[in-house]
């Protein structure tokens, strides 16, 4: 009954852990391609590869749906391998859609129409190749209408979090903050668009102030994950082990990983 999740590197580890801990039944495969990270600088032809490599991966895992907990991958590769590679018999998630409904309070699975919604001024922070894409903007403009949305990109700060420095991770932050007001000085509400964000939040909700609603990914996708296996209990793959595997140095990956969750993670090679 394994479930696959996939990131670039260590930040899917904050879906990992709110996934487990509202599914703690599940056993889930955490695939990290660090040796290829980040995906943020790379073009959508090598992401889109690149995440179909991961994919099949976690299928060979035993794991039928797989989330890419990856913000890059989602905006970059999804919706080209919904529409033309992906068999019948398997599905792959990805990690927008819940932070959407989340914003405009619509139920999971509501299609009706796109309507007005309370917020109107969204700041999205996410990595160059998401803000590239324009993902974000197309799937809230399926839900929601009369909202303007700000895109930053944020440069160098996934490399800042993989390398454990928090220090200048909080630093990029600032600045990107800076940036982003400068072009929309009162934004009601911030979308933290990469996994590796919820761990410099606070510094977010510190840069932004208190009167701005920072919504990040883990939790809302836990949600919705939990909600969509009640619905489709035919997703759950043949898969019967938990594991951690990375394409990149097992030794290296495991000891930030560690770091990220506060618990001993141990990775094997792919």
């Amino acid at each position: 009954m394994a479930v696959g999740i996939f990131d670039s590197g260590l930040g899917g580890l904050t879906v990992l852990d709110a996934v487990s801990k509202r599914l703690p039944e599940v056993p889930f495969v955490y695939l990290g391609d660090n040796r290829n990270a980040p995906y943020g600088v790379r073009d959508a032809d090598d992401v889109y590869n690149l995440t179909c490599a991961a994919t099949e991966r976690l299928w060979d895992a035993g794991c039928d749906l797989v989330i890419l907990a990856c913000n890059t991958a989602s905006a970059a590769a999804l919706r080209r391998m919904q529409e033309n590679w992906i068999p019948r018999d398997k599905r792959v998630l990805g990690v927008f859609v819940p932070l959407i409904e989340a914003l405009t309070e619509r139920q999971w699975g509501d299609n009706s129409p796109p309507r007005e919604v309370a917020v109107q001024h969204v700041a999205l922070f996410a990595t160059p190749a998401t803000v590239r894409s324009r993902a974000f903007q197309r799937e809230l403009a399926f839900r929601a209408i009369g909202v303007d949305v700000e895109a930053q990109a944020c440069g160098g700060l996934v490399d800042a979090i993989e390398d454990g420095d928090m220090i200048l991770a909080e630093a990029l932050v600032r600045s990107h903050v800076d940036a982003l007001k400068r072009k929309m000085p009162q934004p009601e509400a911030a979308i933290l668009g990469c996994t590796h964000y919820p761990l410099v939040q606070d510094a977010f909700q510190d840069a932004l102030g208190p009167e701005v609603a920072v919504y990040s990914q883990a939790d809302l996708v836990a949600a919705s994950l939990a909600d969509y296996l009640e619905r489709h209990p035919s997703m759950f793959g043949p898969g019967e082990e938990a594991k951690f595997l990375t394409t990149g140095d097992p030794r290296r990956v495991s000891d930030h990983a560690t770091q990220f969750l506060r618990r001993k993670i141990t990775f094997q090679s792919v």
